[in-house]
């Protein structure tokens, strides 16, 4: 490998992010924050709320061992079931909020809202700089 590519592969990695967060669910993550602390989200894979994503305060959840790593929104670590990421290790997760209340236990539904996954498949680019940077990370993680 070129320097070059060496060059474009680094700054590519920098951009190719597993989530991310709208500006919209990031506001409301900064107020949840105040009223509950630090907070942790994970993408259920099927029960209580379909596939939604779920916010807990951070040590109101356990992370198992299978649940997968797949970066931070505005501070909060994001997780997803092994099972669930073996489906969509293809699509970028954005975190979106949207009126309407959840049926889960996420921290969100006394405002009236709910958070909601959209997603996209990522480009062969990107995949392959998913691929070189290895596996995400598995179970829980101090951070």
């Amino acid at each position: 490998m070129t320097n070059a590519n060496a060059n474009a592969n680094a700054s590519a990695s920098a951009t190719v992010a597993r989530v991310r967060v709208t500006p919209e669910a990031e506001a409301l993550l900064a107020k949840l924050r105040l009223e509950h602390g630090p907070l942790l989200f994970h993408q259920s894979g099927g029960c209580c709320d379909g596939s939604a994503p779920m916010c807990y305060p951070a040590g109101d959840f356990k992370i198992g061992q299978r649940d997968v790593f797949l970066g931070e929104i505005a501070g909060a670590p994001f997780y997803i079931g092994g099972a669930q990421f073996e489906l969509w290790k293809h699509t970028e997760l954005t975190i979106d909020v949207v009126p309407g209340r959840g049926a889960g236990f996420s921290v969100e539904s006394p405002h009236g809202v709910r958070f909601l996954t959209r997603s996209r498949v990522f480009t062969i680019e990107e995949l392959d700089v998913l691929e070189a940077n290895g596996p995400p990370w598995t179970g829980p993680r101090e951070l």
